[in-house]
Parts: structure tokens; sequence; C-alpha cells
């Protein structure tokens, strides 16, 4: 395939989309709400009445509190979205919408959203996952194939420039590892995506995977080219199969489109693409970790230098990026390195894709220019806290991340500025809580998580985290001393200093962060212990 092949293709897409259609969206929280029983019965409904409309499934469009959600469209109506439309009222549906040529408005929802700005979700929602001509007719692959009419050094050069930066989690700066991976001599490299998401609550990756996958496939070629790879791997836990079968299913459709392979596009750059299924352990997010359980080692990180981009898979170079990182890609390409350092605030630059859940009244995938605060997300997105509670804090950066007080949330998001408060941007989680939570019992289930998801190969680590644990259940138990308040943090400053990997550098951060915030609450239960049962 060429460009004007892909042209031809975007065209003719165009050409037969009708005026009129139906979607629905058939993400993991979408038919975990039962929207694959409302496709079914949409299909049987409009056959019921001889309707001819186009039924489409497409990704998740953010409202996840919303699902089902059906999106209609008419010829000489408005553009609507139909929420938590269950299979019982598609005869409703029908018959207002589609007989009687009126709205439903009562069961309508609005999505507009001033805050937000999609980027890396911007086909979410709206193509078919497991439709190639649908990411073609929206300017897919079109980045590609200007790419490989660029020479690698310059597609780096526009990368560093745009200021994109890891999404998940450390923040560094992309354009930076893909250079120093590819100025390492050698007869083989690899790229990586890292979909191996394992935060609580967290499930940004997830839903890019499953409702855009070529668009992460197009990200993981353009690196490819740049760094001077000729093969990728998937890495994408298990617990994923929705995701793992639509970017099966792409990287066949690519293939059967001759976008992967040899000669890409007439070029010189030939790529291939395979899937490596994570077991679930957190610490497989550790970027030698990972490595190690694609070569079928045990998921153990391992001490750096040599860097992957020196010494990774199978002691080739190797450049890691993670999902959001790769599908931001396309856009910077298509657009421009100055457009896209044109959004976001000061070091951090684009937009931040975070999951939005715990108790708020509409939990869901948000996507913000970086700079939005903290309090627009909460409570302008998210609605604020359900059942009029007042909101307390939020956690954001999952088990590794700190929690943030709601004096705190008119502060920018940004890297530097969530490191200053005591937390990480992580890959994009956020969990509010509100005033019914006790930190030091979330402090006990992110820091048993940590211990529970440790490798064990590391003492710090290991003994550190079970010590700390003890610690807090004694607190709870009624049976803490103000003692214990300093060696919580001791034993946190020694875990960060001296852990091997990222995983027990950062799980103390709850830990340090409740007291540095809420140390009044561990007072409480050691000066006033509940009664004993």
């Amino acid at each position: 395939m060429n460009k004007e092949e892909l042209k031809k293709i975007k065209e003719e897409t165009l050409a037969r989309k009708k005026k009129t259609w139906i979607r629905v969206g058939m993400a993991t929280c979408g038919i975990a709400a039962g929207a694959q029983d409302t496709y079914f019965a949409l299909r049987e409904e409009l056959k019921k009445h001889k309707l001819t409309v186009d039924i489409r499934k497409c990704g998740c469009v953010g409202k996840c509190s919303a699902e089902p959600l059906v999106e209609v469209a008419m010829e000489g109506m408005p553009t609507v979205f139909y929420h938590h439309l269950t299979k019982d009222k598609v005869p409703q549906l029908v018959e207002t919408h589609f007989l009687k040529k009126t709205v439903w408005h009562n069961q309508t929802i609005s999505l507009q959203d001033p805050h937000q700005l999609r980027i890396v979700l911007r086909n979410c929602g709206i193509v078919d996952p497991d439709n190639i001509k649908d990411y073609i007719a929206l300017g897919g692959y079109a980045a590609l194939a200007r790419v490989l009419e660029m020479k690698p050094e310059d597609v780096i050069d526009q990368v560093k420039k745009s200021g994109l930066r890891g999404r998940g989690g450390a923040g560094f700066p992309t354009g930076l590892k893909w250079e120093l991976t590819r100025k390492v001599p050698a007869d083989q490299k690899y790229i990586i995506c890292n979909g191996d998401e394992g935060d609580p609550g967290a499930y940004m990756d997830r839903g890019v995977l499953e409702g855009d996958p070529h668009a992460v496939i197009e990200g993981m070629m353009i690196a490819g080219y740049a760094i001077g790879a000729n093969k990728g791997f998937f890495y994408i836990r298990a617990e994923y199969p929705l995701a793992v079968e639509r970017i099966e299913k792409a990287i066949k459709q690519c293939l059967s489109n001759k976008l992967l392979g040899q000669n890409i596009m007439g070029s010189s750059f030939s790529f291939d693409i395979e899937v490596r299924l994570g077991a679930g352990a957190f610490v497989c997010g550790e970027e030698t970790a990972l490595i190690a359980s694609i070569e079928g080692k045990r998921g153990y990180p391992h001490p750096r230098p040599p860097y992957p981009a020196v010494k990774g898979l199978w002691d080739k170079p190797t450049c890691i990026n993670n999902v959001e990182t790769l599908a931001n890609l396309p856009p910077i390409l298509t657009n421009g390195a100055a457009w896209f350092a044109g959004i976001g605030h000061e070091k951090s630059k684009g937009t931040k894709v975070f999951a939005v859940t715990g108790k708020v009244k509409q939990s869901g995938l948000v996507e913000v220019p970086m700079g939005t605060t903290i309090r627009d997300i909460v409570f302008n997105i998210a609605g604020g806290a359900a059942n009029n509670k007042k909101v307390k804090a939020v956690q954001t950066g999952g088990p590794s991340g700190g929690v943030i007080p709601e004096q705190f949330f008119d502060t920018p998001v940004s890297y530097e500025n969530l490191q200053n408060l005591g937390s990480i941007m992580g890959s994009g989680g956020m969990i509010v809580m509100d005033e019914d939570d006790s930190m030091v019992d979330i402090t006990k289930f992110y820091l048993g998580f940590c211990v529970d998801e440790s490798c064990g190969k590391c003492a710090p680590c290991r003994i550190g985290g079970t010590q700390m644990l003890r610690i807090l259940n004694r607190i709870t138990a009624g049976e803490g001393t103000l003692a214990d308040l300093d060696k919580l943090r001791s034993i946190s400053q020694a875990m960060q200093k001296a852990s091997l990997c990222g995983l027990g550098q950062t799980a103390p951060n709850p830990v340090v962060s409740t007291l540095r915030y809420f140390e009044h609450e561990y007072r409480a239960l050691i000066k006033e212990p509940a009664p004993k049962q």
C-alpha cells in the first residue's frame, strides 16, 4: 500500500458513510454494562420495523459511568448520545427516534466538555476498532507515510521539539530516549509497547487499545523507523482479553494491506509486530522485568546501567514506550512539533489521559491539557463527590503515587507539580476519596498491594514493605505508639534510596504523603484507639 492507495481508501470509505447510523460503545466498560445485549436488541428491533440503519460498534467515549452509551445520527435531526441504554429501552428508542423522529430527551446526555482536549482519545468512540478502513478514513497511516519520506534523525528531532514525555509514569523525554537507542550500533533493535497496566482503578491504556488499536500500531511503526528497529512487541496483560483481541486483529489487517512486513509503502523500511501476554505481575510494568518476561524468564527487575537502550531484549538495544506515548505520535507528526509544544504547561507538554474513579459522580476516562487543575478534573469534569459528600483527597499515580489533599486541588497538573506535592503522575490513575475515607486505611490498602506484588528480589522492598504494613496494622488495631510514626518515616526513606526498582522506590509514597498531610489521623488512632471487639 502506498500514499495514493491510502487516499483512495479514505475517499471511498467516507463516500460510503450514511447519514443515518448508530454507534454502540463496545469497550470493556460498555460490555460490562450490557452494551452487547443492546447492540443485538437494536438490530432486531430495527429489522422488526423494516428500518435500514448502519449499526456500528466503537470504543469507549470516556463516560464509563453512563454506559451503555449509544450515539444516534439521523438525517434532519441532531446527533445525540443516549445513556444507560439497556436492551429493555431499545423499543422505546426506536419508536421515539426513528418512527416518531423526535429526540428522547430525558434519556440523552451531553459529552461536550470545554475542559477536555482529545488527542490520544481522538478516535475512541468514533472508529470501529475492528475496521482498518475506518481508521484510514480519519487520516490513519498518513503520518507513517510522511515519516517514511523523512530521515530518521529528523523524525527524532520533531519528537524532541514537541516536548513529548513518556506517559507510563517516569516522564522521560521520548525523543531523547529514541536518540539514545538509535546511536547504539547493533545488527538488531527492538521497540516494545508497554501495555502492562496494573494500577488499581487505572484503565487508560486498555481504553486506547480497545478503542483505537491502529493508532498505537502506527505510533509503534513510527518509533521503530526512528530508532532503526524492524521488530516490535506489544506486552499486554492477559486480564485485557478484548484489548489483546483487537490488537491482534489490527495487526492481521495491517499485514493483509501490506502495512506491515517488507518494504512498507515502497520504502526500505520493514517491520513486524508480535503480541506477548503478561501474567498480571505488577512488577512487570518495570522495563527490565518486562523484558525478562518477554524473554520467557521470571519477571525480575535488573540493575541499571546498562539501560535497555544499550542492552535490552535479548541483549539488543531496545526502546520501551507506553501505549499513550505511542498514540500521541501520529498527530504530532501530522500537525508538527510546534502544535503539540503549544499545548500544556511549562515542561509538561500535550495532554494527559486520566482514569477518574472512586467517590465521584461521573467516573471514566478524561483527557485534558497538561496544566489543567486537579479541581477542574474532579469537580468540573467528574462532577464532584457522589452522595453530596465533601471531597477529601485524590490519589494519583496508583500504589506508587501519593495522596493529595483538597487544599492543593488548584495545582496545575504536571510532572513536577505532582512530584512537589509528594505524588507522581504515574500512568494516569486518579482515585477520589471523600470525608468518610480513612487515610490510614487507604495507605494500608496501597502498601498491602505493593507488598503482595513485590518480586522479593531485593531486601529493602521485601522486608521494608512488610515491616511498614505490620506497623500500620498495629496502629489500626489500637496498639500503635507515636514512635511508630518515626519508624514509618525511617523505613520509607531506606526503601526509596536502596530498592532495586521503581516498585520498591515508590511503594512508600502513600505512607510519606499521608503522614505529611494527615498525620493527625494516625495520631488519633494512637491516642484514641478504637475499643477492641
